[in-house]
């Protein structure tokens, strides 16, 4: 490349306008798959680069741990702030790794956070706070657990918070849902998959498919197999930072060498950059939820429904930005 044509390419460059970072809501159940915990590590990672403002967590894990693993890591990469919604079911789901918040040294937490699980807000009411701060047409909303909290919000009435009931509120600020759910592709030759995000509350994730207004975005569990997290990266790409939070989590729930399905991630993935061609989509469709579980896509022209594919070609850069983003040092001054 010529000086000349480099220095025309930064003059252009630099005079493009600056893109607004995504409003993000992130969902999940967080504890039952360290998925969840290195999806909000990649959040915190394009956070920092100006891709991405993540507005609010919420719950559907009601194990006090969860919230406070949650906060930790958030606090350790430098967005302790950030909000959290209590779960408003009853589910209390132990966790393998969410009990690294208990571990002490010199009589302080080794990952520091201070959320109270017994004092949040619920997610519902918060989502509500949340949705109705934010400009129109500005928040995507990324779920990767089972959908309580989502399908809940879309029943409440207006309030104090808002004039607006939930299915208002979500129909006017929010862009796009991007969920991880469901199975949309023959699976270990089992043609009718009944994937673990929507058989843990069919009822609810009924009703999101039926009634949630806007485009919804679906990331079946065969495009979370199809990107696996690499061991290599946890044994090597963490060194940086002995005991860090999202290597540890890792290690406990499995340890490696095993290559771990990116479930989560891909979500997240999208709902920031729909546009990067990280994913094929689907034609447009409808996705009916049946009373066993399984999530049944029809095409229709109009249906504001499509799932996630991805090629070959696909798989090695989303595996690659997964990589990058989630061992990125987070900078902070622990």
């Amino acid at each position: 490349m010529s000086r000349t044509f480099l220095v025309a390419v930064l003059a252009l460059t630099s005079s493009l306008p600056a893109a607004e970072p995504q409003k993000l809501i992130f969902d999940t159940d967080l504890g039952n798959d360290v998925d969840d915990a290195m999806a909000l590590a990649l959040i915190h990672s394009l956070q920092r680069r100006g891709h991405c403002e993540l507005l609010a967590v919420t719950l559907t894990n009601g194990h006090p741990n969860a919230a406070k693993f949650v906060d930790a890591v958030n606090t350790y990469y430098g967005y302790g702030a950030t909000p959290i919604g209590g779960a408003v079911n009853g589910w209390k789901t132990a966790s393998k790794y969410v009990d690294l918040v208990d571990e002490m040294k010199d009589g302080k937490p080794v990952y520091p956070y201070d959320v109270d699980p017994a004092k949040l807000t619920d997610s519902v009411t918060l989502l509500r706070k949340t949705l109705a701060a934010q400009p129109d047409g500005s928040v995507a909303v990324a779920q990767v657990g089972f959908s309580p909290n989502l399908a809940r919000l879309l029943d409440t009435p207006g309030d104090d918070i808002s004039p607006l009931t939930g299915r208002e509120l979500v129909a006017k600020k929010v862009t796009v849902l991007s969920i991880m759910a469901g199975a949309f592709e023959t699976i270990d030759n089992n043609n009718h998959y009944l994937e673990y995000n929507v058989i843990k509350d069919i009822p609810a994730c009924q009703k999101l498919a039926k009634d949630w207004p806007t485009p919804i975005a679906w990331s079946g569990f065969e495009v979370g197999i199809a990107v696996p997290y690499p061991a290599v990266s946890i044994e090597q790409d963490y060194v940086y930072q002995p005991g860090h939070i999202i290597e540890m989590a890792y290690r406990l729930y499995q340890p490696p060498p095993h290559n771990r399905p990116t479930w989560d991630l891909t979500s997240v993935l999208y709902a920031v950059f729909p546009e990067r061609g990280y994913f094929g989509l689907s034609k447009p469709g409808v996705v009916t939820i049946e009373d066993d579980g399984f999530s049944r896509f029809a095409p229709k022209a109009d249906g504001k429904n499509r799932y996630l594919t991805v090629n070959s070609e696909q798989r090695a850069r989303v595996v690659e930005c997964f990589v990058q983003l989630c061992s990125e040092p987070p900078h902070t001054n622990r």
